[in-house]
């Protein structure tokens, strides 16, 4: 993690790291303001805090109360050298905890993440830079061998030429990365988080059978998430962006909105069209992008070619938004590699949809076949140990899609886990989908996977299949595990050079009588996006006209200018939230696109809770009563929050009562309870001294929303690198 230090007056100083600040100080006798902790008390009270961390995360799962637990700890300095000392953690238990748990509390302490470190001797290494927010590799601790070269299936260059061209990329564009968690459980299998260090938002996960090989895999799915604009999908951009000469790539079109609001002549083709708008309802309207939100300026789309004849088809930025999230994007060290990727994570995901979807029974690998490839042998083996049972399938639908699947079971908790992966090659394929089982997890989330069912609905519901797309959680049936295979057994391989390969598989796609269409990056890399209509989606296809995210243009700007809406401009945005039928725990933070610190009211801001704030200004006491019940009943705010609400209904009841009750009778006990700052607020709030209490002021101009900025100074690189090549190219 980058921690940024500014320097303050006299001796304070600020750090900056993800959405917090800490301020450090020293103590008046030693010229200091005595203003905060010195940076070394922070040091010895987060061995202390992490500790009482996994003790209550130990106490939360066994749901045991932690009121009568009580920690502490000392550092006891040697006389002889202050340099040496020992931290001493000491824990006080009720009688009522048993000694296994009382065990258990113990070895959690152990577990301590700063304790850790500590123990392991962290390496300080001291320099002048000429820029900060240089060197790419700076917060990698993976640094190949000049001479290495170290080759595996799939690729066309060394990990540690991939490993540099990669971070040599990012570094052009100014974005420093760093690696946030390494998880290795089990042998031959590692992944990694890693992350722009300015812009947290910015992160991709990866996996490998090395820590080479992982981070290479997280490194391209950066590479290919900048050239797709993944990173800022649904996200504002900002009037400027929005207004600039191009707003996601130099060679996009823009299509003006008829009055008819028809789909304007040029978007989509005929094939497109009878999959996008198969009734007509799809209007112009609800193709404009989220990203710009910019109506008057139109539709904007980009080029794709169609693999057939190589035609230019111009899709709607909003219509990929929609439906295919990160789906069919890949980056590799030429195109035919990146291509290759992109179609084997299409079969993927459309093979393993069909096989939840039709609850087909997949058969087993044999263990003379499983033995051919011992590293995925032994990460097997290492699972099993822990007391998970693997099973390994042959996912390729008899040989038709270069698909396979390792299953987990639970047998503590019951859930199962299927993990799927493909490439043309039969090896690739399986150990992409044992590192894709425990990409960045330990065995403790293992424990979270859900238990399968024999609800066909419940594993055919659209959400199901985005769970299992997003992170693999989804719901499978029990049918699954049945011993009456629906296919034989096929040891498949599809693999040859890159080239070979990526023409094997879109001959598969030709024979399902499936259209492609590829969109190539060259500029930042080699990356490509392929989009195949009626199969690679992830949402429906309803939903660009249903559920749609630019519903965000319909609320973003007043939302964002709260603060200055008069009384007129309040009622009819809370008359529009009302009619939406939107779902009332919906956070602002997906209806609007704006990334507000998740630490702040705005953070946590749901629907309900907006339309309360809206009523309150407004002195709709009714109004407002009614849905403060209905939050009270399902909610998951903080619990600061929580207990505002809660003062809140117990002084409406008051407020709402015309024959018995009287404020000035409750007033000295409610403040007793909820504190005088909380009262005021609620007193002010149903008076109309207080407008939208907690919610800081901001506007289209999204001032103090330094998440967010940063997201958009991180897509500013990109944009800016984008118009310095075109204009090269011009």
């Amino acid at each position: 993690m980058e921690i940024k230090v500014n320097f303050l007056d006299n001796l304070r100083l600020e750090a900056k790291f993800d959405d917090f600040t800490v301020i450090a100080d020293q103590p008046i006798r030693y010229k200091g303001d005595g203003s905060a902790p010195g940076p070394f008390d922070y040091f010895l009270a987060s061995s202390a805090l992490c500790a009482a961390y996994f003790v209550k995360v130990y106490c939360n799962a066994r749901e045991i109360p932690t009121d009568g637990i009580r920690l502490s700890q000392n550092n006891i300095v040697d006389p002889e050298n202050r340099y040496n000392q020992i931290f001493k953690i000491q824990v006080e238990l009720p009688e009522s905890i048993s000694e296994k748990d009382r065990e258990g509390i113990v070895r959690s302490i152990d577990r301590c993440t700063v304790k850790r470190v500590v123990q392991n001797g962290p390496e300080f290494q001291i320099e002048v830079v000429e820029n900060l927010d240089e060197d790419a590799q700076a917060m990698l601790m993976v640094h190949p061998n000049d001479d290495a070269n170290t080759f595996i299936l799939g690729k066309d260059l060394p990990l540690e030429q991939t490993i540099a061209n990669m971070t040599s990329i990012l570094e052009d564009l100014g974005m420093k990365i760093e690696i946030s968690s390494w998880r290795n459980i089990v042998p031959n299998v590692w992944s990694l988080h890693i992350r722009d260090a300015a812009s947290p938002m910015c992160f991709t996960n990866g996996k490998g059978a090395t820590k080479e090989s992982a981070l290479c895999s997280a490194l391209g799915e950066f590479i290919e998430r900048l050239n797709c604009n993944f990173f800022y999908n649904d996200q504002f951009f900002g009037e400027e962006i929005a207004n600039a000469d191009f707003v996601h790539y130099p060679n996009e079109q823009w299509f003006k909105l008829n009055e008819e609001d028809e789909l304007p002549e040029g978007i989509l083709d005929e094939y497109c069209l009878e999959i996008y708008n198969p009734d007509g309802e799809l209007c112009g309207s609800h193709l404009i992008d989220t990203n710009s939100g910019n109506a008057e300026r139109g539709i904007c789309a980009l080029p794709f070619k169609r693999h057939s004849d190589g035609e230019t088809v111009y899709f709607p930025s909003n219509l990929i938004e929609n439906l295919f999230l990160s789906n069919g994007m890949s980056a590799g060290n030429n195109l035919f590699e990146a291509k290759v990727q992109c179609l084997s994570e299409i079969f993927e995901r459309a093979v393993k949809r069909q096989i939840i979807e039709q609850e087909i029974v997949l058969p087993d690998v044999p263990q003379d076949v499983l033995a051919k490839f011992p590293k995925v042998v032994a990460g097997i083996k290492g699972l099993e140990e822990q007391g998970f049972p693997v099973v390994v399938k042959d996912a390729s639908l008899g040989g038709q899609f270069p698909v396979m699947c390792v299953t987990l079971m639970n047998p503590k908790t019951g859930g199962v886990f299927a993990s799927f992966g493909a490439h043309p090659s039969l090896e690739v394929a399986l150990e992409r989908s044992l590192t894709e089982l425990l990409q960045g997890r330990s065995f403790e989330g293992l424990n979270d996977v859900p238990k399968p069912t024999f609800n066909s609905m419940a594993v055919q519901e659209p959400e199901n299949f985005v769970e299992h797309f997003i992170d693999s959680t989804g719901v499978i049936s029990w049918r699954f595990f049945s011993a009456k295979k629906d296919y034989d057994f096929v040891e498949w391989d599809f693999s040859g050079t890159n080239e070979q390969e990526c023409e094997r598989l879109f001959a598969i796609l030709e024979s399902m009588g499936k259209e492609a269409y590829i969109a190539e990056f060259t500029d930042l890399g080699c990356a490509c996006r392929i989009l195949v209509p009626d199969y690679s989606e992830v949402y429906p296809v309803e939903d660009l006209v249903w559920d749609n995210t630019n519903k965000a243009l319909a609320y973003r700007e007043d939302i964002l200018n709260l603060h200055s809406l008069d009384e007129e401009q309040l009622v009819a945005l809370v008359e529009r939230l009302e009619e939406s039928q939107l779902d009332n725990y919906i956070d602002i933070i997906t209806l609007i696109g704006i990334e507000f610190d998740e630490n702040t009211v705005w953070g946590q801001l749901t629907i309900i809770e907006l339309k309360i704030l809206i009523y309150l200004a407004l002195g709709e006491i009714e109004e407002a009563h009614e849905l403060v019940e209905a939050y009270l009943q399902f909610n998951s705010n903080t619990v600061a929050r929580n207990l505002f609400y809660q003062a809140m209904h117990a002084t409406l009841e008051i407020a709402l009562d015309e024959d018995e009750l009287e404020m000035q009778d409750y007033i000295h006990n409610f403040t007793r309870m909820f504190g005088k700052e909380v009262m005021d607020a609620v007193i002010g709030s149903i008076n109309g001294d207080v407008r939208f209490y907690g919610l800081t002021p901001t506007s289209m101009k999204l001032e103090g929303l330094d998440r967010h900025l940063r997201l958009i100074e991180s897509y500013q690189k990109l944009h800016k690198a984008r118009a310095a090549i075109a204009a090269k190219k011009s």
